[in-house]
């Protein structure tokens, strides 16, 4: 009967334990004794036959597995302790034998659980993929495998269920649990034309939904799939460990056989082989990178492997884009001005007039009367687009102009609107003003909106000791310096086309070193993808940001960054440590085993357990927070 690695653990232990008692209590039953080297030899009774048993259960995997290293060249610590058990068997130590191999199987039962706990939040991930979607088939509801979906299919989703594709809401309203996507555990609340994505849950109310993507090709495989990829990908130090060990392994077997060359000491040599097994020094770093991978789907932070999270903890200048990363991404109206009639009317006219334009800045002066007015219906009885200017109109047999200053050129406007206008625009403002026949009765100014975590953001990049934060956009220079003013960013470059910005990159990063450049994935791919760090923000259902960013924080919540950031360094912070302990208590066993004061169970022992502090400290990273506008 194949026993598991528990049972395997329990048996030994009972095992040990009950040889102890016996040995203890000097029953030699049946004693048989051989010795063919001075005090060297075989002595049987039923102590050691037990402890050869528990041996024999032990270290069953740790022989193999040492054997099959060999068959690949490679010297490993289950080597070392396969040698080590040997020479205790030659030298008659039954009880060292059995303790070293009970203690290195129960180390790895410990190391195992430890590791299942630290790879929980990644497994999680993966085991919430959508198991079954319904669609709806010639008026029939139909269950079918995510991989049978097709691009086009109709698919219902009731309160509780999970969206197994991504796509648009043809009907329904919900409130959505997006966790699996953007690390929020808020409820997001959608309905018709809305987006959703695949992976995440209804809470209440229902959907029926075109599917845009399915399979692989969703917002969620491709998450995943960053996910898996990123474990994998190994930080720097950890590949300096690795080829450490590769040559320290076989150095301590040397070491040893040196060792009882000089001194004749077999015991102390087999200890010494032992304690000398870089088990904690090993795990040092990927236990915690795993961790800290896990702790960032967790949040909705996607890392692509253990050097970027290294790397984004040193980074001391980070660049932000300025279109969709500090700002929304979409005008709003800041300001109306009526001249001579109400700011009302303005609102309402000029809505009137842009009625059937899709401009990003018709589109906000309608929502802003929307808002305020309510809905209009009314629409204008003539309209000519004036293309780069604006829009004339008829509306109640009136005549009517919207539009930029360049519309107005021919007009004699008062000193006092054309100071307001100037006032606004070195606001940073988009000025838009609306005639009525010969004469200006409003303007309307618009921004793009700031979003409301960029100041704390910049804040908190500093005190997290960002030496310079930079903005580089190709809009205005009056707006990028006023919106540097507001956020409190130390340097601005305007008016950059995407292959400026490349250049103004390569600036920073020959000025100032290691660069992290945030954009939102779209037009910044080229500075991105060039950064020493490249974080796109906003990536749900961004397919760019995820092929081409080696941070993408999946939410519009460029707050996250700061969570990116500290979890990196927190990161770094605990492989630091984990590497001085491990050394520490490396060369503290050694001295033990020179003076003779530590013995091969007892050097086991303590091995284990630093490997465990080890692992457990690495754990510490799985429930890191940090304390900011993330919160």
């Amino acid at each position: 009967m194949k026993l598991t690695k528990k049972q395997r653990v329990i048996v030994s232990a009972i095992l040990v334990f009950l040889s102890f008692i016996l040995k203890e209590l000097k029953l030699n039953i049946f004693k048989v004794e051989y010795y063919y080297y001075q005090d060297y030899g075989f002595v049987i009774t039923l102590p050691n036959v037990i402890m050869v048993m528990s041996t024999i259960i032990s270290g069953i995997t740790i022989f193999k597995n040492a054997f099959n290293a060999l068959r690949y060249k490679l010297v490993s610590i289950e080597l070392l302790v396969s040698i080590a058990v040997i020479g205790a068997f030659i030298i008659g130590e039954y009880w060292e034998a059995a303790a070293v191999t009970f203690l290195f199987l129960l180390g790895a039962f410990l190391e195992s659980i430890t590791i299942d706990k630290t790879r929980k939040s990644i497994k999680d991930l993966l085991d919430s993929s959508p198991k079954i979607i319904r669609i709806l088939d010639n008026g029939r509801e139909k269950l079918l495998n995510p991989s049978d979906v097709k691009v086009g299919d109709i698919v219902i989703v009731k309160p509780g269920e999970q969206i197994g594709v991504d796509g648009i809401i043809l009907e329904g309203k919900a409130y959505l649990n997006q966790a699996s996507i953007t690390g929020e555990s808020m409820p997001v609340f959608k309905e018709e034309n809305g987006t959703v994505y695949s992976g995440t849950f209804i809470e209440s109310g229902y959907l029926i939904i075109k599917a845009t993507k399915v399979g692989k090709d969703t917002t969620f495989s491709k998450i995943l799939e960053v996910v898996e990829e990123a474990q994998d990908k190994k930080a720097r130090v950890q590949r300096y460990i690795e080829k450490f060990s590769k040559y320290y392994t076989p150095g301590i077997i040397i070491l040893a056989i040196t060792f009882f060359i000089i001194t004749r000491d077999l015991r102390l040599s087999l200890t010494l082989l032992v304690i000398a097994c870089p088990g904690a020094l090993v795990l040092s770093t990927p236990m915690a990178v795993v961790s800290a991978i896990g702790n960032g789907a967790k949040h909705g932070i996607l890392v692509k492997g253990g050097e970027t999270l290294e790397l984004i903890g040193k980074a001391k200048v980070v660049a932000f884009d300025k279109t969709g990363t500090l700002t929304v991404g979409k005008p709003i109206v800041t300001k109306v001005r009526g001249i001579g009639v109400s700011t009302d009317e303005v609102l309402k006219i000029s809505a009137i007039l842009e009625t059937y334009s899709e401009h990003p800045l018709a589109q906000a002066i309608i929502k802003k009367a929307s808002e305020k007015l309510g809905k209009i219906d009314e629409v204008p009885t003539k309209t000519n687009l004036i293309i780069g200017k604006g829009i004339a109109g008829v509306y109640q047999n009136k005549h009517y102009l919207l539009g930029n200053y360049r519309l107005f050129t021919n007009l004699k406007i008062d000193y006092e609107i054309k100071e307001y206008i100037a006032q606004e625009e070195s606001r940073g403002q988009t000025v838009i003003l609306l005639q009525e026949e010969e004469q200006i009765i409003g303007v309307i100014s618009l921004s793009d909106e700031i979003r409301e975590e960029s100041k704390q953001l910049i804040k908190s990049l500093k005190k997290m000791g960002i030496k310079k934060v930079v903005m580089l956009t190709g809009d205005n220079p009056l707006f990028a310096n006023y919106l540097s003013q507001i956020l409190g960013i130390d340097e601005y470059y305007a008016e950059l086309m995407p292959d400026e910005k490349v250049d103004k990159l390569q600036e920073l990063q020959r000025k100032y070193g290691l660069t992290i450049m945030v954009g939102d994935g779209i037009n910044d791919a080229p500075a991105l993808t060039l950064a020493d760090i490249g974080i796109a923000i906003g990536g749900s259902g961004n397919d760019v940001s995820m092929e081409i960013a080696d941070m993408v924080l999946m939410s519009d919540n460029i707050g996250k960054l700061t969570h990116g950031i500290g979890l990196s360094r927190k990161m770094i912070k605990i492989i630091k440590q984990n590497i001085t302990f491990a050394l520490v208590i490396a060369f503290g066993l050694l001295l033990g085993v020179i003076v003779q004061k530590v013995n091969l169970s007892l050097g086991m022992l303590i091995h284990e357990l630093s490997v465990i502090i080890v692992l457990l400290n690495s754990l510490r990273l799985l429930r890191y927070r940090v304390d900011s506008i993330t919160a």
